[in-house]
């Protein structure tokens, strides 16, 4: 019973933490998850949390020591933690999540392929190959969230098309992510763009690197916000179809992310020594008009509705 006891404890503190990091590094993704049940949202912390460490992998402090084979290491104790052998307390969150949501683990195993991708890719030839970098570290994490959030028992819509808006939206994120942080990322050597649209508006890598906005960049940034904005819409109608306890903060967050592309607007495009970010006034007016768009009968109801 006191082994018990402390098992429950022990978790209780992972979580806690888990939710510590998800406040600390994603703010406007934590706000979000603070609308969630309890049990939702500490699933979403663990998922989070996971990610975030896959992510650091290749983008953090140690990144320039990561090799193929930190990543098979990676993706082995991935495997452990699914079958109950988490390695540390950060593991032993997901772990137990994963026994109380129907959570496969194709997504997490992509995920990892798509810092595989990131060890020896900094360039883009094209959308094509965007879009797949982006399915695998942002597009998975909408496949990994809908089964804590759960699909609304009265959904007439196919799991298939749940999952798909899941998909776009978790690609209208990264898309977002990737427009934000050019500046950031070119510092690093790296360029998130399709190098053939980036061309046809008669840009190079010598410009980004630069770092000066002109009118073809604006031009160019003008088209790639568009594009993340149709992965936004895409994504809306699947939000509806969601448990009613699970979309405020679905919409919540949506509604939040899709500012940061205003704010880019509004930074007049420089997104090279400017980052994007929502301000807090902004954040709480986006809670009751997310909460009223929470309210709608799912999308497939309302389609049948004579």
């Amino acid at each position: 019973m006191q082994q018990m006891a402390t098992t429950v404890t022990l978790l209780g503190e992972a979580y806690a933490r888990c939710g510590e990091i998800c406040e600390e590094y994603a703010k406007t993704f934590y706000l979000g998850t603070l609308l969630m049940t309890e049990e939702r949202r500490r699933a979403i912390w663990a998922i989070y949390v996971w990610c975030r460490r896959t992510d650091e992998l290749v983008d953090g402090p140690n990144a320039s020591h990561i090799t193929p084979q930190a990543l098979d290491r990676w993706e082995r104790r991935l495997e452990d933690l699914f079958a109950g052998r988490p390695y540390d307390m950060l593991d032993a969150a997901l772990s137990d999540t994963i026994t109380k949501f129907p959570i496969d683990i194709q997504p997490f195993k992509d995920m990892i392929d798509g810092m595989r991708t990131d060890l020896k890719k900094a360039r883009y030839k094209n959308f094509d190959e965007l879009y797949m970098y982006c399915y695998y570290v942002a597009g998975t994490v909408g496949l990994m969230s809908v089964p804590v959030m759960g699909i609304a028992p009265e959904s007439k819509a196919t799991a298939e098309s749940v999952y798909g808006a899941a998909l776009a939206l978790g690609l209208a994120n990264q898309l977002t992510n990737i427009l934000r942080d050019v500046g950031e990322d070119a510092r690093r050597g790296r360029i998130y763009l399709p190098q053939d649209e980036l061309a046809e508006a008669g840009l190079s890598d010598e410009d980004i690197f630069k770092g000066v906005v002109t009118e073809k960049w604006r031009k160019f940034m003008k088209r790639q916000i568009k594009r993340a904005r149709m992965f936004f819409e895409e994504a809306e109608q699947g939000v509806t179809e969601l448990r009613k306890e699970s979309r405020w903060p679905v919409w919540a967050s949506m509604l939040l992310y899709r500012q940061i592309l205003d704010e880019i607007e509004a930074n007049d495009y420089n997104n090279f020594t400017k980052r994007a970010y929502v301000g807090k006034a902004k954040k709480v007016l986006a809670l009751p008009v997310a909460y009223g768009k929470s309210l709608l009968l799912p999308y497939s109801l309302r389609n049948n509705q004579t």
